[in-house]
């Protein structure tokens, strides 16, 4: 009976650990020169697409669920220490959505195994980051049109992108691997 009580109340406070982690990594940012959107590349979609994977689609959404209300409510979680409306429906306000679907969705593949080989977990990883770029890009097309949506949202991105994948397949599979 304990420990059927106690587990929800550790994956509330790995949500709520995960949802500070996320606005610590946020503040992890390169500010890209030419880019009119003002969009950094940021260590928050990392963070974000290993709490889903890490915690699982409930928990890691409910994570980022919570960063994104910590910023809304005006704390200065999102990358810069920005915060608020301004951000969400800003030119970076669309990632901040996918952010939501991301990590439901690399939550999901962890729960099906696929962190039990480093190809799967990579592949995971990838399809999330597939999800956050196309939630920001698709908010970038309404305020900017399609070709400068990929000029201000992808093509600075996706090299870093592809970096930030690699990294979170590699330690969702050794997390899976070691304590799942």
């Amino acid at each position: 009976m304990q420990k059927e009580i106690t587990r929800p109340l550790e994956k509330i406070g790995l949500s709520l650990l995960a949802a500070f982690g996320i606005a610590l990594f946020a503040q992890l940012r390169i500010e890209l020169p030419l880019n009119a959107a003002g969009i950094p590349i940021s260590g928050q979609s990392f963070a974000v697409l290993l709490a889903g994977f890490l915690l699982g689609r409930r928990w890691g959404l409910l994570s980022v669920l919570l960063y994104l209300a910590l910023g809304f409510l005006g704390l200065p979680v999102f990358a810069g220490g920005k915060a608020g409306l301004d951000v969400l429906f800003g030119g970076s306000g669309g990632y901040l959505y996918g952010f939501a679907a991301g990590a439901w969705l690399v939550g999901l593949l962890a729960e099906k195994g696929w962190g039990r080989s480093f190809q799967r977990s990579l592949a995971a990883m990838l399809l999330g980051t597939a999800v956050l770029l196309f939630f920001g890009l698709l908010q970038l097309s309404v305020k900017y049109g399609l070709p400068k949506a990929l000029e201000y949202g992808f093509y600075p991105f996706w090299p870093g992108a592809l970096i930030k994948a690699l990294l979170g397949g590699g330690l969702g599979y050794l997390w899976h691997r070691h304590f799942s």
